[in-house]
């Protein structure tokens, strides 16, 4: 149940909007936040007219004192518990801000809604029992703020009646729990001491705290920051539906957030394409003059034909969202089978849905514990953040720059299983010209799988010169092919030699020369076929871009043979010349090869034949899904 309290809201004097500031008010149970809640409604004169006598009348009938927690109590269970569990929304105005604050259960059992409630806000309350001090629970909440990107907290030591308004009590808690917050990235905006019961540091700084010189709640409210109007973010509208009317194709959604008017440049995302806004249409009055802003519904027409589906986000050239198959969110699971590493779900970004794959699992918290855990899965009610790899490309924007369309839902078996924030997006494709319309394969992947008996992947052989790679992948090429797949070998050298013989051998060409690399050789595994690059990419960051590009076809090999073997072998006599200076920047004498840190496969060459290392690859390709069981046949001759 959500129990709203609204007062009328006058203009400002100027006529313009009071910005409003949603917090969302947590602490243990019974340290006193429905109390302050009620305080704070009676202060700023937001009760309705005689609800404050009512409820004292109530109260004396029933031969009990009355509390402001009374003006919360909206369940009679909870009034028969003697706690409240209810999520409530509550609005009332300081002087500059209309403020919605979120009332959030305090028992370790009900901390989803806490969850949920924090998720909506753009700043804190964290309420502290003078006398109990800070507890465990106290600690989780903080944790979970942070968790949920609340980056504006503030601290309210209530209660102080019963310490006798003790300055040291009050500094103990306050240098307490800031340290623990600033531990977690988090800074108080301010710490509080208050008697929600008597009133003191609500409104006002009252005698039995003047040794205090910090706002007062009310104040501090007044000073958090309101998160940013839509209308000032890009342009983003997620396509609802097309219609077509008369000689019309109308493009139709609401405005998440921007503003847009006939004659506009946009760009349709994920695909890229750019066109113009011919007219803004509506009902019943069409076309609509004027700039239509955030929370519009409408309807649009383009000035030429493009393929546009529902999900599609329409945006502003020069601002549109990323084009991803891949991103990083943190989520709420509300499933009962925890979330596993390589679990399959469905992902909803607005409108726009996807087969998706759980790639990694990372930081899984149980918030009734509040302990990070390391079985790499998420459980019921447990929060975590994911790297998420998408079967079709999808456009969106981290949460902390477009919370309208930084959001996910998670669907399992048709049902809703979690939700979240997108954290992070990997980079995508940029807009491109109209005239630019990339051509898919008239194969389907499954075509070729079943042709070739396997699937497509990247398999990247990285590791100092000399150490084997090419060797090796000439030997794992020529025994996929005998089996009947279809590989293809892209040696580094090798396409240095046509591809990239533009580039050069600093940090920036050998990054743009693993890029292309890493671009071919995916084009390829989407096609089908595996494509076996031999590349020496001596830099870390460098195939984790390979990585990123290929997604869950990479499979990385770290051909782990010793410097000194390398060196020995030196069939290119490269070892001997950069000894003798005439070979700059060759990786292997300056110690400047980064050797992976996660790789599929380690091998090293200078301990085992070509035969048993190819079999060992092979091995791998089977187990990690590239090939299938009768493809493999361990006794063929490479």
């Amino acid at each position: 149940m959500n129990m709203i309290v609204t007062t009328a809201s006058p203009a400002t004097p100027n006529g313009t909007t009071r910005p409003q500031v949603r917090i969302v008010i947590v602490g243990h149970v019974d340290h006193g936040k429905s109390t302050l809640v009620g305080r704070l409604l009676h202060e700023t004169g937001s009760l309705p007219d005689g609800k404050l006598e009512m409820l004292k009348a109530v109260s004396a009938r029933r031969g009990m004192p009355f509390e402001w927690s009374f003006l919360l109590d909206a369940l009679q269970t909870e009034r028969d518990q003697g706690i409240t569990i209810d999520t409530t929304q509550i609005r009332f105005r300081t002087n500059s801000r209309d403020i919605v604050l979120i009332d959030a259960p305090g028992h370790a059992e009900f901390l989803r809604n806490m969850i949920t409630g924090a998720s909506q806000a753009d700043g804190a309350v964290l309420i502290i029992d003078a006398l109990e001090g800070v507890r465990d629970q106290t600690r989780r909440h903080g944790y979970l703020l942070h968790l949920l990107g609340v980056k504006q907290v503030a601290i309210v030591v209530n209660k102080m009646d019963r310490v006798d308004f003790s300055a040291d009590r009050f500094k103990e808690i306050s240098d307490e729990i800031s340290a623990h917050l600033n531990g977690l990235g988090v800074k108080p905006t301010a710490v509080i001491p208050i008697s929600a019961r008597d009133g003191d540091g609500v409104a006002e700084r009252t005698d039995r705290i003047g040794w205090y010189k910090g706002p007062t709640v009310v104040e501090a409210l007044d000073a958090l920051e309101p998160a940013r109007p839509l209308e000032t973010l890009a342009l983003r509208l997620p396509v609802q539906a097309i219609y077509k009317f008369d000689d019309r194709r109308i493009v139709a959604g609401r405005i998440e957030s921007g503003s847009l008017i006939a004659g506009d440049e946009i760009v349709i995302m994920p695909a890229g394409k750019i066109a113009k806004i011919k007219t803004v249409e509506s009902w019943p009055v069409t076309p609509v003059a004027g700039r239509q802003g955030a929370g519009r519904s409408v309807g649009i027409t383009l000035d030429r034909e493009l393929f546009i589906e529902r999900g599609d986000i329409i945006a502003h050239a020069g601002t549109a969202p990323r084009e991803t198959r891949r991103l990083r969110a943190r989520i709420f699971w509300l499933h009962d089978k925890p979330l596993a590493k390589g679990d399959q779900l469905l992902v909803r970004c607005g409108p726009k849905e996807s087969r998706a794959t759980v790639v990694a699992i990372e930081k899984a918290v149980d918030p009734g514990e509040l302990e990070s855990s390391e079985n790499k899965a998420i459980g019921r009610n447990h929060v975590g953040e994911i790297d998420i790899s998408l079967s079709n490309p999808i456009a969106t924007d981290p949460y902390t720059e477009n919370p309208r369309t930084g959001r996910l839902v998670i669907e399992v078996s048709g049902r809703i299983a979690g939700g979240g924030l997108v954290l992070s997006v990997d980079a995508g494709q940029r807009a491109v010209p109209v005239d630019i319309v990339p051509v898919e394969s008239a194969l389907r992947p499954d075509e070729r799988s079943a042709r070739y008996r396997h699937n497509g992947a990247v398999v990247w052989l990285t590791g100092l010169p000399a150490s084997g790679k090419s060797t090796l992948a000439k030997a794992l090429e020529r025994r996929l092919f005998t089996n009947g797949g279809s590989p293809i070998l892209l040696d580094g050298d090798t396409l240095r030699a046509g591809l990239n013989s533009d580039l050069g051998f600093t940090a920036t060409d050998r990054s743009e020369n693993i890029r292309r690399l890493a671009e071919v050789a995916t084009h390829l595994a989407r096609n089908g076929h595996i494509a076996i690059v031999a590349a020496v990419s001596p830099a870390r960051e460098d195939r984790a871009t390979a990585r990123r590009i290929a997604d869950t076809a990479f499979r990385e090999i770290h051909v782990a043979t010793p410097a000194g073997v390398c060196e020995e072998r030196d069939p290119k006599g490269h070892y001997k010349k950069a000894r003798a200076g005439a070979l700059t920047s060759f990786t292997g004498i300056a110690n400047d090869y980064e050797a992976p840190q996660a790789a599929e496969l380690v091998i090293d060459t200078s301990a085992r034949t070509v035969a048993d290392a190819a079999d060992e690859i092979e091995r791998m390709l089977k187990t990690t899904g590239v090939l299938f069981d009768e493809v493999v046949d361990l006794a063929a001759n490479i």
